[in-house]
């Protein structure tokens, strides 16, 4: 039971991205992730958090989004270079996201606040860790 948390996040994320809408996501897959977890299971809160945050970041970065598609337009600029730059961003993110839903099912046995406290530190040391590196990278490039 450690990936389930990590494998939704995935899910969502590909069904936002294909649909373009993050919304249609969550009413597909929310009532999946209650009616599988126990409502007394950590996993259900941990896994909805998962369904949530995948189907925002899927929404963000699909092309076929209302979103995508009204910022390229805003900022007057070409939609396929709008979501090209959104793409590194974006995927840099749900990398670390996907690696503290790992954690997340690995310490959800403590309970939900333990759980989201040892994973949103997981989170941001993995995050800080990843922008140091960039910026490393960056730095010795230029």
């Amino acid at each position: 039971q450690m990936l389930p948390p990590a494998i939704i996040f995935v899910v969502a994320a590909l069904l936002a991205f294909a649909t373009g809408t993050s919304w249609g996501t969550f009413g597909i897959l929310i009532p999946i992730c209650v009616a599988v977890f126990p409502a007394a299971a950590p996993l259900r809160v941990i896994s909805i958090s998962a369904c949530m945050a995948g189907a925002v970041c899927g929404d963000h970065i699909s092309p076929i989004s209302d979103t995508t598609i009204m910022a390229s337009a805003g900022a007057a600029c070409k939609h396929v270079h709008h979501v090209s730059s959104q793409l590194p961003y974006a995927l840099t993110v749900a990398s670390v996201a996907f690696l503290t839903f790992i954690v997340a099912g690995f310490t959800q046995g403590m309970g939900v606040v333990p759980c989201a406290i040892i994973s949103w530190v997981t989170g941001i040391t993995l995050l800080t860790i990843v922008l140091l590196f960039l910026k490393k990278k960056v730095a010795a490039g230029h």
